[in-house]
């Protein structure tokens, strides 16, 4: 049984707006600690035989300049590489990015953050958070799971459980309160995000 409630608070999230060269972005931030050593965390997140265990099967020339593609989702190109700290990928298109950043503690524990920016002209407001944010939850619980030793032998049926689905269910409605506390989307642009949201990531529910 997952403990839906517990692995829904151990994720920190946030939604802003700020500007770039090219504009504006909306970013999305997760943060979440794994009781797991920093070298063991990268490896969980870079290594292909692992992360197919806790995410998908990833493919493709994996190293700076490269390409990766995950199997049935996203890829792109590996923009900066540099263990066992900090990972940079295009996802889904060359103006949506990805950046994975790893701190170790003192108690040996590692805190991962995981950072989203799409240009507003993409994301249309802070609102479209809720078209990734429920699907990094997952992936973030999947691999607390992971380093409980609760691995699935078809993550993507995991997620798909009636389990997997609630969570989801209830990681968009956490996603809808953030962007609200947040003040980037109008509340009409939250309702229709928010139903758009649940049926992708809890349809089942």
């Amino acid at each position: 049984m997952i403990d839906i409630a517990n692995h829904l608070k151990a994720i920190h999230r946030e939604v802003g707006k700020r500007p770039v060269e090219s504009g504006e972005v909306v970013a999305i931030v997760l943060r979440r600690s794994y009781d797991a050593q920093i070298e063991d965390v990268w490896d969980a997140v870079t290594n292909p035989d692992r992360m197919k265990r806790w995410f998908l099967p990833v493919s493709g020339d994996l190293r700076v300049g490269g390409t990766f593609q995950l199997e049935g989702n996203a890829g792109g190109e590996i923009l900066r590489c540099e263990p066992p700290r900090l990972l940079k990928v295009t996802f889904g298109g060359p103006t949506s990015l990805v950046e994975l950043r790893l701190t170790s503690a003192a108690d040996s524990s590692t805190t991962l953050e995981l950072e989203h920016t799409v240009p507003i002209e993409m994301a249309g407001s802070g609102a479209g958070a809720l078209y990734v944010g429920p699907g990094w939850d997952g992936a973030l619980m999947a691999l607390g799971l992971f380093f409980q030793g609760e691995v699935s032998d078809d993550p993507v049926a995991a997620a798909n459980s009636p389990q997997g689905q609630e969570f989801s269910r209830q990681s968009v409605f956490a996603w809808a309160t953030v962007v609200e506390s947040s003040g980037t989307a109008s509340t009409d642009e939250i309702a229709g995000a928010t139903e758009a949201s649940l049926a992708q990531f809890a349809p089942g529910r």
